[in-house]
């Protein structure tokens, strides 16, 4: 049989060949948990020995304060090799200090060639490769500048054959375009197991971490982190931040239980709604849908009878949260009810809906979840659809209208 070449080989030597699929040894993933629950559970309950893992994010977001706080917990648990190709080493350095003590098996490695970044693989053997970022890395063999297409992909493949074959787990920081897409090919996104964005506002100091795609684990889950001078800290009770400056007896504002991944959150939904002084009403919204807030006030317009016609709106989630969800719709409509008549909610109420343009409330999914945390946050109300009620168990301290 002739020779193969370019066939998939392990540091070892070993190479790949066809077995039948009962012969297949099933290997229970190991995975190796770091001092970040969020994190941990972001990714399916720890890092996957082999998997690949792309981060995205928006520039200045936190991306590599992350990946170095993880892989100093990492390099406690193996090898670590740190690839910087945006850095040089003394810049790690000046950063690693902020984020307290690095541990022994850490490797810093500034470099872009490809090829060099492979024999020093073979060459330390990591448990765990960072590459920060990929679109700074190149392929000598490949033409091409830095971060174009051919570059980015073949770049990717062969860190793809170095993680599979020699069960590296290996993270890869991306940048994302104006967008908000992962910029180089789209097969990017294909070839990885895993693909995490690392989302906030950047006059917040939250930070949400989401799974998009996740082989090893599922894609609805968030982790909720804030940025202090030490670093990353997770937030593990997310709902009470949302709602600590809330004021008591204010007009306009509403509290929505919504879902994050398979959490659910509590945040304020505010609005703000004043008669128009030139002819034609104004309508503004942060964190919310723009269109959706318009379809609430027409919808209120000619179900309830309000006349926001000649009213500007102002509308907002508080604390930064981007809130995309139907279920938020009920509180919204709450909102500017609460501001057009100027009468106060009641602190102790929550809402959780979806409008239809009828002016009807419709079903919306886990619902018991929603009230469980409403109730543990010591909501004694819930406004919810009719139809999502039917064979719950409500706990007693909540009432359910």
């Amino acid at each position: 049989m002739q020779e193969v070449k370019n066939a998939r080989v392990s540091l070892t030597g070993e190479k790949s060949k066809p077995t039948k699929l009962k012969e297949v040894s099933s290997i229970n993933y190991a995975r190796i948990k770091t001092d970040m629950d969020e994190f941990n559970r972001v990714l399916g309950g720890g890092v996957v020995p082999g998997s690949l893992v792309l981060i995205g994010g928006d520039p200045g977001i936190g991306k590599s304060t992350l990946l170095l706080q993880v892989s100093t917990q990492l390099a406690n648990k193996g090898t670590v090799l740190y690839v910087s190709g945006e850095e040089s080493a003394e810049q790690i350095k000046l950063r690693s200090e902020r984020l307290g003590d690095i541990d022994n098996e850490f490797y810093l490695y500034a470099e872009t060639n490809m090829q060099a970044v492979r024999s020093q693989v073979e060459a330390i053997k990591p448990d765990f490769l960072i590459i920060d970022s990929i679109q700074t890395i190149m392929s000598p063999e490949i033409s091409g500048v830095q971060g174009s297409v051919s570059q980015v992909r073949e770049v990717t493949a062969e860190l793809m054959q170095i993680a599979k074959t020699n069960n590296i787990a290996t993270f890869i920081v991306g940048h994302v375009t104006k967008e908000g897409q992962l910029a180089g090919p789209r097969m990017l996104e294909h070839m990885v197991d895993t693909v995490l964005y690392f989302e906030g506002e950047r006059h917040h100091t939250f930070r949400i971490l989401r799974a998009v795609k996740n082989r090893f684990g599922s894609t609805n889950e968030i982790g909720i982190f804030e940025m202090q001078s030490g670093g990353l800290v997770e937030v593990l009770n997310p709902s009470q931040v949302f709602l600590e400056e809330r004021l008591d007896g204010a007009t306009g504002s509403a509290i929505v239980v919504t879902m994050e991944g398979s959490r659910p959150i509590l945040a304020e939904v505010q609005a703000l709604v004043t008669p128009t002084v030139f002819g034609n009403a104004k309508r503004t919204t942060t964190g919310l849908d723009f269109n959706r807030a318009s379809l609430i006030m027409a919808v209120l317009e000619k179900r309830a009878g309000l006349l926001l016609q000649n009213q500007d709106a102002y509308l907002k989630s508080a604390g930064g949260v981007k809130l995309d969800e139907p279920a938020i719709d009920l509180a919204v409509a709450v909102a500017i009810a609460s501001s057009y008549k100027d009468l106060p909610t009641n602190p102790q109420e929550c809402f959780i809906g979806e409008i239809g343009l009828t002016g009807e409330i419709r079903r919306v999914n886990r619902i018991e979840q929603r009230i469980n945390e409403a109730a543990k946050l010591g909501f004694t109300k819930v406004y919810a659809p009719k139809n999502s009620l039917n064979g719950l168990n409500i706990p007693e301290t909540i009432e359910v209208i």
